[in-house]
């Protein structure tokens, strides 16, 4: 966030009672006034980055409160904790300063025009806890979004489109050379039209005739439960807008899974390490355990005679598959924990225990011992 020296609305040039669509309408013409595409001035791309990091904050409804309250946002600078990771994997942007790049070259010299819009990249992280129980996320990301003055068709108020005097409607331009080896004939893309063949006489002021604008776009979307770590979700027509009401791109969005201090995933199962005390492990038992999914208590058998490096399976109590209702499973890894200290009373237990497993401390000989044993009478 910029420094609190200068007035936040001061910067974008409006009343501190300014509407939504009345900040964002003063974002978008100060933009084209500073952005460095159009602006040559030395100071035009701090003062860009300075005008987008102050829209950050007028735009975010619970941001402005806090600055209108306090006169500043902690935090606020370069992408909170409420903006998404844009990966432009998809042809999206990296930020509002490449909109504007995009913005400003369309319909510039003489190339053709891309009237369809592209599809938008962005990623996403999500604790795995969170993928297994699914959640509704809130996504705000940028791009170029319908024009609301003129519903996306690039013509104002008194305009018209109308067929293109060059081209005659055809988009391409054929010149005729004569050469010594007769008549050449080439084509090239219309330079009035940009290939589109139609021409608008009174186009839209808010932006100039492309029928799309930049925006900073806010949307929840339905992560499902059970989604998988690199899992991408499509969300139809929320990518790119197409010119003049062409088709829209696509929003895809990328979802990370972050790794689990208890729980690794394997599929749709659940592999966990699990610490048995040694007369649980001897006599079996039942333990729960924290589940995956929220308030879930999970019940295990420990079977008697365990032994560490046995695995228990618990049947359903993995992680739900996606578009089902079925999970998969839990396998815990077993440990059993020897005690390090005994008390009196427990080591003369352990003694009788022993003795009565024939494998009395005094009695008992290992290896070695009988080898000395043997050759100590030798």
């Amino acid at each position: 966030m910029p420094t609190v020296e200068k007035d936040l609305y001061e910067i974008l040039g409006v009343e501190r009672t300014a509407s939504e669509a009345e900040i964002k309408k003063a974002f978008r013409h100060k933009a084209r006034e500073l952005h460095p595409d159009v602006n040559k001035s030395p100071n035009a791309e701090e003062e860009f980055k300075e005008l987008n990091e102050a829209y950050d904050v007028l735009s975010d409804a619970s941001k402005r409160a806090q600055y209108d309250r306090f006169g500043t946002v902690p935090g606020a600078a370069g992408g909170s904790s409420g903006y998404v990771d844009l990966n432009d994997i998809f042809g999206g942007f990296g930020s509002m300063g490449d909109i504007f790049s995009t913005f400003f070259g369309g319909g510039r010299g003489g190339a053709e025009v891309r009237r369809e819009g592209r599809d938008v990249g962005i990623g996403i992280t999500v604790s795995l806890r969170e993928a297994a129980s699914g959640l509704k996320k809130e996504l705000i990301y940028d791009r170029l979004a319908p024009c609301a003055d003129c519903d996306g068709t690039g013509i104002g108020p008194d305009g018209e489109e109308v067929v293109c005097a060059e081209c005659g409607g055809t988009g391409r331009i054929v010149t005729v050379q004569n050469t010594i080896l007769g008549s050449m004939q080439s084509s090239s893309v219309c330079p009035r039209c940009h290939g589109t063949g139609k021409r608008i006489e009174g186009a839209c002021e808010e932006c100039d005739g492309q029928g799309r604008v930049p925006d900073r776009q806010r949307i929840s979307v339905d992560v499902p439960a059970g989604i998988k770590d690199g899992q991408q979700m499509r969300v139809p027509d929320l990518g790119e807008a197409g010119m003049r009401g062409a088709a829209s791109g696509d929003l895809i969005v990328t979802v990370r899974v972050e790794q689990d201090d208890f729980f690794e995933r394997n599929g749709n199962d659940l592999h966990a390490a699990l610490t048995v005390p040694l007369t649980r492990a001897v006599l079996g038992s039942e333990m729960e355990i924290d589940g995956i999914l929220e308030d879930e208590v999970v019940t295990c058998k420990i079977p008697a005679g365990s032994q560490t490096g046995d695995v228990i399976k618990v049947k359903g109590k993995g992680m739900p598959r996606v578009g089902s209702s079925s999970r998969g499973d839990m396998l815990l890894h077993l440990s059993v924990e020897v005690p390090k200290k005994l008390t009196k009373k427990q080591r003369k237990l352990m003694e009788q225990f022993a003795d009565e497993m024939g494998e009395s401390s005094r009695k008992a000989h290992g290896r070695l011992e009988k080898l000395r044993d043997y050759y100590g009478r030798s």
